[in-house]
């Protein structure tokens, strides 16, 4: 029997420790390494050379798409499959995009994360149903809007567009307060600011404009 070897990176000890218990369940699978930062994630995957690597989103650092990206730049051979809780067309788009081979919500982890390593390791692509959902719903609606940029985006300061940027591509407060040498109070009202200016209500909405309006790359 062949030991299917994982990876997990998430930056809370209680949800690594789920997913060990659940992943390890399984014959023959077992969990080289944890991770808690994204960081941390390319090195245990460099170090370690497993399967399937699951990743957040959101982590400190590095975040789960960019660590994809290295994780598959250096070509250890390794599946990402992105655990998170975001469920919008957008963030999947980006995620895809990425290179990661399966999505799945954590909330659907306990029936569904066994079938997605079992899947994305054969080099399949998964879906937890209502991801599934989700992309068609996307894929329908694609096209039957106005294709040009939104007049919205000339309400936004350089600065503001700057941070969308980093928002919609997942990086949290700290660290964009990190990137331009601000406060994380000053990025949370700059966030606040470009939601309103943008008619959104939450980071999926900035995610979808952000794409729509070539801001980020689908």
């Amino acid at each position: 029997m062949e030991t299917v070897r994982i990876v997990i990176a998430d930056d809370h000890e209680i949800v690594r420790a789920g997913l060990r218990a659940l992943l390890e369940t399984q014959p023959g699978w077992t969990v080289v390494a944890e991770a808690h930062d994204g960081k941390q994630a390319v090195e245990k995957v460099l170090e370690t050379k497993p399967h399937v690597a699951i990743l957040d989103i959101q982590m400190p650092g590095l975040n789960g798409l960019d660590a994809t990206r290295e994780i598959l730049k250096a070509d250890v051979k390794a599946r990402v499959l992105i655990l998170t809780m975001h469920e919008s067309d957008g963030w999947i788009r980006v995620v895809l995009d990425a290179g990661a081979r399966g999505y799945v919500l954590k909330s659907d982890a306990a029936h569904d994360l066994i079938a997605a390593v079992e899947a994305v390791r054969h080099g399949k692509i998964f879906f937890t149903s209502r991801i599934a959902e989700v992309v068609l719903g996307g894929f329908l609606m694609r096209g039957k809007g106005p294709s040009e940029i939104d007049p919205r985006e000339n309400r936004l300061t350089p600065r503001q567009r700057d941070i969308l940027k980093l928002l919609a591509g997942g990086k949290a407060n700290v660290e964009i307060a990190s990137t331009f040498g601000i406060s994380v109070k000053t990025v949370e009202t700059h966030r606040a600011n470009i939601l309103r200016r943008l008619s959104c209500h939450s980071i999926s909405d900035l995610v979808r404009y952000a794409l729509r309006n070539k801001i980020i790359e689908p």
